[in-house]
C-alpha cells in the first residue's frame, strides 16, 4: 500500500489548522451569537452578511494581511452604526474585539 501523505508539503490547509485555537473558535461563536441576538433594526441583512463574512475570513486567516479587506469593511460598518445611533460605541467595541479575536495572533514588538 502506498503512503499517500509522504509527499504532502505544508500548505494553506495545514497552516490554517496550526493557527486555529479554541480562543479563535470561541470568539467566532460569540460573533455568531451576536448576529442571532440583534434584530433587523440594529443590523440590516446586508450588514449581518458583512460581519459574518469578516468573521469567516478571520477564522480561516493565517495572517491579518489575509483579512485586511474584511477588517477595513467591518471597521467602516462599525463607524456607520455608531454615527447613525443604531449601536453604542461600547457594543460596537465588543463586536470588534470578538471579530479581532477570530483572527490570527500577531507578534508583539
Amino acid at each position: 500500500m502506498a503512503n499517500v501523505t509522504r509527499d504532502v508539503k505544508p500548505g494553506p490547509i495545514l497552516a490554517i489548522r496550526e493557527n486555529m485555537n479554541s480562543e479563535r473558535t470561541q470568539a467566532y461563536g460569540r460573533v455568531l451569537r451576536t448576529l442571532e441576538d440583534v434584530g433587523p433594526t440594529k443590523l440590516h441583512p446586508g450588514e449581518r452578511d458583512r460581519v459574518r463574512e469578516a468573521a469567516d475570513t478571520l477564522i480561516f486567516a493565517v495572517t491579518f494581511e489575509d483579512a485586511r479587506e474584511a477588517l477595513e469593511d467591518v471597521d467602516a460598518l462599525a463607524e456607520h452604526l455608531i454615527a447613525t445611533g443604531r449601536w453604542t460605541e461600547e457594543r460596537t467595541a465588543e463586536l470588534a474585539q470578538d471579530l479581532l479575536a477570530c483572527g490570527p495572533l500577531t507578534p508583539v514588538g
